[in-house]
C-alpha cells in the first residue's frame, strides 16, 4: 500500500482544484510545489493593503454556471468587469475591445452604419492588395488583421503590441493567433462576452487556500530533485509542470514567451484610472501597465487608500531559470509537443494537466471545467 492516492505536482489552479475534488471523494492527496507559495501564477502578494497579481493580471470569466457556482462556493467573487484601454503611437487613448467607442475615437464615426462603411473600405484595400499579389488566404498575422480590421486600427492598436508580446514581426506570426478578433458594433467596452466575471473578494489566495484546506502541501519542494522518491509514494501522479522536463527533454525543449514585471508603489490613490492600460507603440518597451487596486476597488473606493501599486509588463523570450508563461504554438513546437503527448497518453498512472503539461494557453475557467469533468470519469 502506498501512502497517498494522489501525488499532485504543482499547487496552481489545476492542482489545487484536483486536490479539492479528490479530497471530497475521500482520497488522500499530497500537493508539492517548487515555489515558496501555492497558487501558481494566480498568486497575489499584499502590498500597502492591495492584492498585487504577482504574475500578471488574472480575471476570472466564464459562461459555465457550474464553474461559476463552484468557485463562488469556495470564495465569493466581486463584480469586476474588464474594460482595458490602449495608449496608441499617436498618443491617443482608445477603448478595447474594438467597438463603437473605438471607431468613434479612431474615425469620428457615430453610427454602426458609418463604422461598417469605414471598416469595409479598409478591409477591401487589404483584400485587393492580396489579390493583386496572387494571395487567396491570409498567410500571416499581418494579412489576417488587415483583412479583419483594416490599416488604421492594425497600425495603431495591433502591430506594435503584438510584436512586443511575441518578439517576432507580425509577418512572421501565424494568422490563427488573431483569427477571432472581436469586433462589436455597439458602445460596449466589456472585454469578455461571458455571462460571469470577477475577482475573488480578498484576492486569489483566498480561492487557492480554500481549495487546499485540510490537504497536505509541501512548498519549496522540487519533484525533479528527488524524483525516484516521489514516484513511489502515491498510486497516481497528477503532473502540472512542463511536459518536456518530465520526459527529460528527449525530443528537445519546448519554447515559451515569458514576462518580466517592474512593480512600484506610488503616492497616488488613483494613478491611471483603470486596471489595464495597453501601450501599443513599438517605441515603448513594456506591453501594458496594471494598476492592481482597480481589480477590487470601484468608483471612489480607490481614494480610501492613499497609495497605489502599478506593474509594467515586459514580454521576452523564455530561457532556463525564467518562468514559462505562453507556449509558442508554431509548427516546430507543436511537432515536438505531439511527440511528448504520445508518450503521455501511454501512461497508466500519470495524469497531465494545465498549460505547461498540455503546452496550451488556458484561461482559468476552462482549467476548473476540465478538472470538474475529470471527476465524472475517474
Amino acid at each position: 500500500m502506498k501512502k497517498y492516492d494522489y501525488l499532485i505536482v504543482g499547487a496552481g489552479l489545476f492542482g489545487a482544484t484536483f486536490a479539492y475534488l479528490a479530497n471530497k471523494q475521500g482520497k488522500k492527496c499530497l500537493v508539492i510545489d517548487k515555489r515558496s507559495h501555492s497558487g501558481g501564477n494566480i498568486y497575489c502578494e499584499e502590498v500597502e493593503g492591495i492584492n498585487v497579481h504577482k504574475y500578471g493580471a488574472h480575471i476570472f470569466h466564464t459562461s459555465d454556471k457550474q464553474v461559476w457556482n463552484f468557485v463562488n462556493s469556495i470564495v465569493p467573487f466581486n463584480r469586476y468587469t474588464n474594460c482595458p484601454v490602449a495608449k496608441a503611437p499617436n498618443g491617443k487613448l482608445y477603448n478595447l475591445p474594438f467597438n463603437m467607442n473605438t471607431f468613434y475615437q479612431m474615425w469620428g464615426v457615430m453610427t454602426p452604419e458609418e463604422a461598417n462603411a469605414k471598416l469595409h473600405e479598409q478591409r477591401k484595400e487589404a483584400i485587393d492588395r492580396m489579390k493583386a499579389a496572387g494571395v487567396a488566404e491570409p498567410r500571416n498575422l499581418e494579412e489576417q488583421a488587415l483583412t479583419l480590421i483594416g490599416k488604421d486600427i492594425y497600425e495603431q492598436l495591433i502591430k506594435g503590441y503584438t510584436e512586443k508580446q511575441w518578439g517576432r514581426k507580425c509577418e512572421e506570426l501565424p494568422s490563427f493567433i488573431i483569427r477571432r478578433l472581436p469586433v462589436r458594433m455597439t458602445f460596449d467596452n466589456n472585454y469578455f462576452n461571458d455571462t460571469y466575471q470577477g475577482i475573488p473578494i480578498g484576492g486569489y489566495n483566498k480561492l487557492i487556500d480554500g481549495l487546499l484546506e485540510g490537504i497536505e502541501v509541501k512548498l519549496a519542494t522540487d519533484f525533479f530533485i528527488n524524483r525516484e522518491h516521489w514516484e513511489t509514494i502515491a498510486d497516481k501522479i497528477v503532473f502540472t509542470g512542463k511536459i518536456d522536463e518530465f520526459y527529460n527533454y528527449r525530443f528537445g525543449k519546448l519554447e515559451y514567451r515569458t514576462v518580466r514585471f517592474e512593480t512600484e508603489v506610488l503616492d497616488s490613490p488613483n494613478w491611471q484610472g483603470n486596471a489595464v492600460v495597453n501601450y501599443t507603440s513599438a517605441e515603448v518597451p513594456f506591453t501594458r501597465i496594471i494598476e492592481h487596486k482597480h481589480f477590487e476597488s470601484f468608483g471612489n473606493e480607490v481614494y480610501t487608500n492613499p497609495k497605489t501599486v502599478i506593474s509594467k509588463e515586459f514580454s521576452t523570450e523564455w530561457e532556463d531559470g525564467m518562468e514559462p508563461f505562453y507556449p509558442v504554438n508554431d509548427d516546430k513546437n507543436q511537432k515536438i509537443y505531439f511527440k511528448y503527448k504520445e508518450l503521455a497518453e501511454m501512461e497508466q498512472n500519470i495524469i497531465f494537466g494545465g498549460r505547461l503539461a498540455e503546452y496550451k494557453y488556458y484561461d482559468m475557467a476552462p482549467i476548473v471545467s476540465q478538472v470538474l469533468n475529470m471527476f465524472f470519469t475517474i
